[in-house]
């Protein structure tokens, strides 16, 4: 893995992993910068997010949890005068047919071993998912005409 980050005025920087794939960090607009992309510690927080999702889903597929959406919502916590991030919490909200459990099963596993997770551990900063089962919604049937 690498990255460069290249920087382009104001707080605004480039960042590249190599292989073809940017994006822009910067501040908001009342922290001085042009709220052009999210901010570096902002990015931590949606790839925590996006780990999550990814590990989940290999988890899903080797413990046969089918599902048909999957959204994961996370709220960092960083109080004033703090130098980063204190704690998230969130949701996992998914749509199966199979149980709380079953994905509650999954959900664990995957906070345990997601790369990004994992980092957050070993900064002491918590972080708790509390997952939500949804059910899916039968499709839609014609009324019959008799």
């Amino acid at each position: 893995m690498e990255a460069t980050g290249t920087w382009e005025g104001g707080h605004r920087t480039r960042l590249s992993d190599g292989r073809g794939h940017e994006v822009v960090v910067d501040l908001p607009l009342d922290e001085g910068g042009q709220d052009v992309g999210p901010s570096a510690l902002e990015l931590q927080v949606l790839a925590l997010a996006g780990c999550i999702s990814t590990i989940f889903l290999l988890v899903a597929r080797r413990r046969r949890i089918s599902l048909s959406s999957l959204v994961v919502h996370l709220e960092a916590h960083r109080p004033p005068g703090a130098a980063t991030l204190t704690s998230v919490d969130g949701t996992f909200k998914v749509t199966t047919t199979h149980s709380l459990e079953e994905v509650s099963t999954a959900l664990s596993i995957t906070l345990r071993t997601c790369p990004v997770g994992v980092l957050f551990e070993q900064a002491r900063v918590p972080v708790h998912v509390r997952p939500i089962v949804v059910p899916p919604t039968p499709p839609l049937t014609e009324p019959s005409l008799r």
